[in-house]
């Protein structure tokens, strides 16, 4: 069990010009190959290309963490043949990114119920994460088969196990925080959904209670380094109260710089 960061809901973080988590849902490939007349899967595959462009920037700007929503539990709905053909990319990214990563010194985290994914998949997800474990850089976090309420679920059934004889007054934030999936991260300060749709979709849940929240149009394979400053100078134009007043926030900022 690793050690927990300060929830946003128990301490004020201190506020940052450039984010230390960057969340994302890459939305819109279907829709990008849509509008070119291309079968719904060429956007899943050109979506690859943009999630190294992002990686890489978020190395660039010194950003410590980026999280990904590459498959959810409700993706599952979606037509069989496109759930085949992401889980044949999804293998097929492991074993051709994994060097790459590793020699950046990218940290690979794969968080979400890997169970329902074939025993090929969940071998090369262990040996990716494996290889990587050691490295200092960026933490690239990849959601699979995850949803926020199953990561609430999942942590409420670890704490308890492991604290049988808790009693329901005992039950804080401190208790389940250290179960689950993102417990080694801080919450992610900027969140970002491309493809032009307005909501979490069941991602982080928990995570994203304090988080600044950015919707753009552009459909996940188009999202470039251009793209990603627009993001990353609409959050440091935020406000970040974290409950308080404006008035609070100055003040503690000129007792800081005096």
């Amino acid at each position: 069990m690793t050690t927990t960061i300060k929830s946003s809901t128990l301490a004020v973080p201190p506020p940052k010009a450039v984010p230390a988590h960057v969340a994302i849902i890459m939305d819109g490939n279907g829709r990008w190959a849509n509008q070119r007349f291309l079968p719904r899967v060429a956007g899943h595959s050109k979506g690859v290309d943009a999630v190294r462009t992002i990686a890489q920037e978020c190395s660039n700007y010194g950003i410590q963490y980026l999280t990904l929503f590459a498959f959810s539990t409700e993706n599952w709905r979606r037509p069989p043949d496109e759930v085949s053909f992401l889980m044949a990319l999804f293998f097929k990214v492991l074993k051709r990114e994994i060097n790459k990563l590793h020699k950046n010194n990218v940290k690979l985290v794969i968080i979400g119920d890997l169970s329902a994914f074939s025993e090929e998949i969940q071998l090369s997800a262990k040996e990716a994460q494996q290889k990587t474990e050691n490295n200092t850089g960026l933490v690239l976090t990849v959601a699979a088969n995850y949803g926020g309420r199953w990561d609430i679920l999942n942590a409420m059934r670890c704490a308890y196990e492991n604290n049988p004889d808790i009693l329901p007054e005992q039950m804080t934030e401190e208790w389940i925080n250290p179960y689950l999936s993102m417990a080694y991260a801080p919450e992610p300060d900027l969140f970002i959904r491309t493809g032009g749709e307005q909501r979490i979709s069941n991602f982080l849940v928990w995570q994203l209670a304090y988080t600044e929240m950015y919707f753009t149009p552009i459909f996940w394979p188009d999202f470039d380094k251009q793209a990603f400053a627009d993001a990353l100078s609409w959050y440091r134009h935020r406000e970040r109260r974290f409950g308080q007043t404006g008035h609070q926030l100055l003040e503690s900022q000129i007792v800081k710089n005096a």
